[in-house]
């Protein structure tokens, strides 16, 4: 019997604690829906830190014990949308109802895209590549030759730089690595075009923006290039090139976390032009040396890289002038140095860190006839931005610049002496946030200050941008901003107590994307104010200069890329329509400036041939007459040249895996070609004025390279695997 009753006391104290246990289970439970109700089932549901959780039914509904008490961290998951975290006493965690938010990280997201394209093959929608740049026939490896098959640009043949929707070619910054390039382009004379002084081959990325750009950039009234080199070089190579113009060599090492790339080229003409005689009359053909080096270095949380780049041209010739009998003897020697140093790194609490300067020296001696001009220009560029993502749905960014210019210069001829000058400094500041709401819709808003210490004014640019997903493969975008650009050193050198110009943007943009094809279609308009304007034939020492000219440019800029429909062919079709009248500069009436096209159209195309092993290129480009003044007739630029045409052909023939030979010629079938008419000074007995027609210095180009690639893995070549 008293074993009897312990048995039965033992069974009592088990039933007692697992009543107790089950007494202290506590039941979480609720329901896992999307922002707008829609049931989520499968989704994970549990405690943190913790073993007990479900999954979510058909209906999205979860229900799961635990013995938890206290505070713990409810954690709910499910692919495509931000994982959600609530911290609370578990007993208030029952019938609970949680809407989880898009993850807007993903890579179907809505992007800003107005106003700007992007080029690169890591960016999200990306109209160009970088090897673009190198097999666009028209472009003759130059990276603004490849720009200006895009929408925007306008077709100035006679001057190779970049004139964006309406804006002459000052009105286009570029950078390097975030940082201002103060003298992009290669010096050149009238009527011959120019090219960008920097290789293709070490920038992996590029963004051309045609207005509406980021708080980030200023001193432009109408666009900005970036251009980001190399972040780190996946193998070490020597890159060789033999050209009808010249050669370049080229090699990169590694070593450790640190990477070096150098480059050389040297470009010679007289050879060619004995080939090919041109309008011209040489004394000395177009001759350069240039040479560049990017260097980095890998830490923990972040990457240096130093950019330097030198180059020297030189060049002497004589062109016909209808008011100078024996023609026109100009002469030029240039040298170029460039050098920039940048830093990108990770922080604490999530801050990024980018930071750079660069330094310009540029020297130019001219002589034009009699008149001798030698100008120095040293340029500094000094940067900072801080960035922070508090989320995947905010950023936040703030920065602050400087800018340095001290410009020089002394004019000398038989009767005269001069120096000209002047000391420019503009401090700079800037914010901007990212607010993503969905995946559907984005914001951007930026504000951007400047201080001329020149001008001693302030002046204060507001930006913004809105991007809107109309469908899985199609969004909007708005763009609206402010821009300030001070005058350039050929006005300042001669007066200084003026003000800065303006322009205001607004951009429509819609823009498919699918099936490795993009669609892009952009209205815009632009208001300038505070132009320059002068009063004498040319800028002199003794002109009177105002900021009081205006204007507008307004159109629609129509881009396609395709490269899916037809096998082996990737092709593109830009088409531009401008309409645009300034009152700057000398005119006496607004009218539409000499270098405006109010049609431009450029279509390019390539196509593999497997068996020939070779790519051949295409590139068409059209663009309708530009303004001109008749003296003979009444009115100011109230005449337009004819159309501008041009063929031209590239073939890349691939005579091993890393070599490559190189044939393209433009303008193939030698469109006669009009940049415009010069008249006399004077008229005739008659009364009229006589003209030249001025021609490009040559109808056509021809180009023959051979390009080898000796690299580690034996496949790399210069036109990235061709």
């Amino acid at each position: 019997m008293k074993l009897q009753n312990t048995i039965n006391l033992k069974f009592a104290i088990i039933f007692f604690f697992l009543s107790f246990s089950a007494s202290s289970q506590i039941i979480v439970s609720g329901i896992i829906t999307q922002k707008n109700g829609t049931p989520i089932p499968g989704a994970n549901v549990y405690l943190e830190g913790t073993y007990d959780g479900t999954t979510t039914d058909d209906n999205g509904n979860f229900l799961f014990t635990t013995s938890e008490t206290k505070e713990q961290t409810l954690v709910v998951s499910f692919v495509s949308f931000e994982t959600f975290r609530v911290t609370k006493l578990v007993t208030e965690m029952q019938n609970i109802t949680i809407k989880l938010r898009e993850d807007v990280s993903s890579l179907d997201t809505v992007v800003i895209s107005a106003g700007t394209f992007e080029a690169g093959d890591n960016s999200k929608v990306s109209v160009l590549k970088p090897l673009d740049v190198v097999t666009t026939a028209s472009a003759l490896g130059d990276f603004v030759g490849a720009l200006q098959t895009l929408p925007g640009t306008t077709t100035v043949a006679e001057d190779g730089r970049l004139f964006v929707r309406g804006g002459d070619a000052g009105e286009t910054q570029i950078f390097i690595d975030g940082i201002r390039v103060f003298t992009p382009y290669t010096p050149s004379t009238n009527n011959i075009p120019t090219r960008g002084r920097y290789s293709p081959f070490l920038f992996d990325g590029i963004t051309f923006s045609t207005g509406g750009y980021s708080a980030e950039y200023g001193q432009a009234l109408s666009s900005v290039l970036l251009l980001n080199t190399v972040d780190f070089p996946d193998q070490e190579k020597t890159e060789i090139s033999i050209m009808s113009v010249g050669g370049g060599l080229g090699n990169t090492q590694i070593w450790g976390n640190n990477s070096l790339s150098v480059n050389a080229s040297y470009i010679n003409l007289a050879p060619y032009n004995e080939l090919f005689p041109g309008r011209n009359d040489w004394q000395k053909p177009f001759e350069t040396f240039a040479g560049e080096s990017v260097y980095r270095h890998e830490f923990e949380s972040g990457l240096l890289k130093i950019y330097g780049a030198y180059d020297a041209t030189e060049f002497q010739l004589t062109q016909e002038d209808i008011n100078q009998p024996e023609g026109v003897n100009f002469k030029l020697n240039n040298q170029n140095i460039y050098t920039n140093a940048s830093y990108s790194g990770r922080l604490k609490n999530k801050w990024k860190l980018k930071t750079g300067a660069s330094f310009t020296l540029s020297k130019t001696d001219v002589n034009v006839i009699e008149d001798n001009i030698d100008d120095t220009e040293k340029s500094v560029h000094l940067k900072l931005k801080l960035q922070k993502n508090f989320s995947n749905r905010f950023k936040m960014s703030y920065g602050v610049e400087q800018f340095l210019t001290d410009f020089d210069e002394d004019f000398k001829n038989e009767s005269f002496n001069a120096n000209y000058g002047f000391n420019n400094n503009i401090s700079s500041a800037f914010t901007e946030a990212d607010v993503i709401f969905s995946k559907k819709f984005a914001v951007k808003l930026g504000l951007r200050g400047e201080y001329s210490q020149l001008f001693d004014a302030i002046t204060l640019s507001p930006r913004a941008s809105l991007a809107y997903k109309v469908s899985k493969n199609s969004q909007l975008s708005l763009a609206y901003g402010d821009f300030y650009q001070q005058p350039l050193n050929e006005y300042l050198k001669f007066q200084q107590d003026l003000e800065a110009q303006k322009a205001q943007h607004y951009i429509l943009n819609y823009q498919y994307t699918a099936n490795n094809r993009i669609f892009r279609a952009e209205l815009y308009r632009k208001k300038y104010d505070n132009l320059i304007t002068y009063n004498s034939e040319f800028p002199t020492f003794d002109t009177n200069f105002n900021t009081n000219g205006d204007g507008f440019a307004q159109g629609i800029d129509l881009f396609w890329r395709d490269n899916e429909s037809l096998k082996s062919m990737d092709y593109w079709v830009s088409y531009s329509y401008l309409d645009t009248e300034r009152k700057y500069k000398n005119y006496p009436v607004a009218a539409t400036p000499n270098f405006a096209n109010t049609h431009n159209l450029s279509v390019v195309g390539k196509y593999w041939i497997e068996d020939w092993k070779s790519q051949v290129g295409f590139s068409y480009q059209y663009g309708s007459g530009r303004t001109y003044t008749n003296p003979n007739r009444t009115g100011f630029l109230q005449n337009k040249t004819k159309d501008y045409n041009s063929i031209s052909l590239n073939w890349a023939y691939l005579l091993s895996q890393q070599k490559i030979l190189y044939f393209s010629v433009n303008n193939v079938l030698g469109f006669t070609n009009v940049n415009g008419y010069q008249y006399a000074d004077t008229p005739t007995v008659n009364g009229d004025f006589a003209r030249r027609t001025l021609r490009p210095a040559t109808d056509q180009f021809f180009f023959v390279g051979f390009f080898w690639t000796i690299s580690d893995d034996g496949e790399d070549n210069q036109l990235d695997n061709l």
